[in-house]
């Protein structure tokens, strides 16, 4: 029987910043994701990759951000050659784009990786955004629709898990969810047909990951919540969108999110629908915030039942996969 310990902390993925991670790992750890800092050669990433799995509890997810362009963490083993954007794959037409995504999905395999964070759909709209840009296929919302099914039957057929990301979309805004928490308050009925459509669409192609961005979004929130963290967003994914699938946060010490508090967050993560979280860090403070609700969730009904749905999500898509 797993206790409600384990079943928690395979609701995370942590980085390998501050080590605790190997700790992490023997106590059902839900996987690993690899940044540009831990890649050095070839030999040595895959040596890190197999010293993850065979460390592991439970079998993890071993992650990546890998969209070409300027999200490449591959790039200290590529001799200067890049990947291209997702906008200048697209631009290039299907043929290219299929054939870039499956070169992507390829090396990641050879180094062990099972999941992609990727394909972005976002849709943008917003010419001065400052983090999305050349990251989504189009400002045409019918493209990123194109784009993304590609992409994700590409890293499907090659044993590569995607995930999309950052629903409810991340193209109409005007800051950066790294150093603050943007605004997304253009009308729903526009939101909903220009940003939501392609995770619609990818849901209806039975995406088995989706990403939920630190946006604040008052179609969904009167309060001050990002919709990483909020019931409604998580619930219109669920109930108006009918996925099944595993709903997982951006990274939780992005600024957007973090000013709600540690594990005050990832409590109302949980209590919102979330199945999983990343945090780039896996220091004493975030394997902390992992203990104190795990303890918290042996007396408290809501949080364990939400913490045992999820940890069944985990395992029937890692079982699918054959992680």
């Amino acid at each position: 029987m797993t206790d409600i310990k384990t079943k928690l902390y395979q609701m995370f993925i942590l980085g390998t910043e501050g080590g605790e991670y190997f700790h992490a790992l023997k106590n059902g750890l839900g996987g690993v994701i690899f940044f540009t800092k831990d890649i050095s050669s070839v030999e040595q990433f895959k040596t890190l990759v197999k010293d993850v799995k065979s460390n592991s509890l439970i079998s993890p997810f071993l992650s990546i951000d890998q969209e070409g362009g300027r999200v490449e963490r591959t790039e200290n083993i590529h001799n200067g050659k890049k990947y291209l954007s997702q906008k200048f794959a697209y631009e290039k037409g299907e043929n290219f784009l299929k054939t870039q995504t499956a070169c992507i999905a390829k090396e990641l395999k050879s180094y062990g990786i099972n999941l992609n964070f990727a394909p972005c759909i976002d849709v943008n709209t917003n010419p001065n955004n400052p983090i999305i840009g050349e990251r989504a296929f189009s400002n045409k919302t019918e493209d990123v629709i194109k784009g993304e099914k590609i992409v994700t039957e590409t890293y499907r057929d090659n044993g590569i898990i995607p995930c999309v990301k950052h629903f409810p979309g991340h193209g109409d805004a005007g800051s950066d969810s790294h150093l603050t928490l943007p605004v997304i308050a253009m009308d729903f009925a526009e939101l909903k047909k220009y940003h939501i459509a392609p995770f619609e669409a990818a849901i209806k192609n039975n995406i088995e990951m989706i990403m939920v961005a630190h946006l604040y979004v008052p179609y969904f929130e009167e309060k001050i919540i990002p919709t990483s963290l909020s019931k409604n967003a998580i619930g219109y994914l669920r109930n108006t969108l009918g996925y099944n699938g595993i709903i997982i946060s951006d990274d939780m010490v992005m600024k957007g999110v973090a000013k709600f508090g540690d594990i005050e967050a990832c409590e109302m993560g949980i209590r919102a629908g979330l199945n999983m979280f990343i945090y780039r860090n896996s220091d004493k403070k975030t394997i902390n915030i992992i203990e104190t609700i795990a303890k918290k969730a042996e007396s408290d009904i809501e949080l364990r039942s939400n913490i045992e749905k999820s940890y069944e999500l985990i395992l029937k898509l890692k079982q699918e996969k054959r992680i």
